[in-house]
């Protein structure tokens, strides 16, 4: 009798503590997937506060520098953000915003001016001259059907 009860007590509450081990693993799971759901969403917060405090600041470039990065300010505060860096060079507005706290703070930058061609150089290597013509010299003519 005495060999029968020691067998069966040595597998009590095994599974209770198997059960306790698999609670404390998918907490952890359940933790890091919330982390890093909370940084997606900082992150975004952070690109749709400075898309927006760009074109804040470029659509009021006219009013100078320090009225335009003040709009634009504004702006990023309005969505939870923090303006860490405007520059205005002629109508292009370059900002740079700051979302989030401790481990998830993000910083984000954007520029907005206006619409047009933009040359692809940088300005201190851009010249006068017109950028070439894509187009081929002599065009090739369409194949007719018929």
């Amino acid at each position: 009798m005495a060999g029968r009860a020691s067998g069966r007590c040595a597998d009590r509450g095994s599974a209770t503590v198997w059960s306790v081990g698999a609670i404390a693993v998918l907490c952890v799971v359940f933790g890091v997937v919330l982390a890093l759901g909370h940084a997606v969403v900082v992150r975004h917060r952070a690109a749709g506060g400075a898309d927006l405090a760009a074109l804040a600041a470029a659509e009021h470039w006219p009013e100078g520098g320090t009225a335009a990065c003040a709009r634009a300010d504004r702006v990023a505060r309005a969505q939870n953000a923090r303006l860490v860096r405007c520059v205005l060079t002629g109508e292009v507005s370059d900002v740079s915003v700051e979302s989030g706290r401790g481990p998830f703070t993000v910083e984000i930058r954007a520029r907005a001016g206006p619409a047009g061609p933009a040359d692809p150089r940088p300005p201190d290597l851009a010249d006068s001259r017109p950028p070439a013509d894509p187009r081929p010299a002599d065009p090739v003519p369409a194949p007719t059907l018929g």
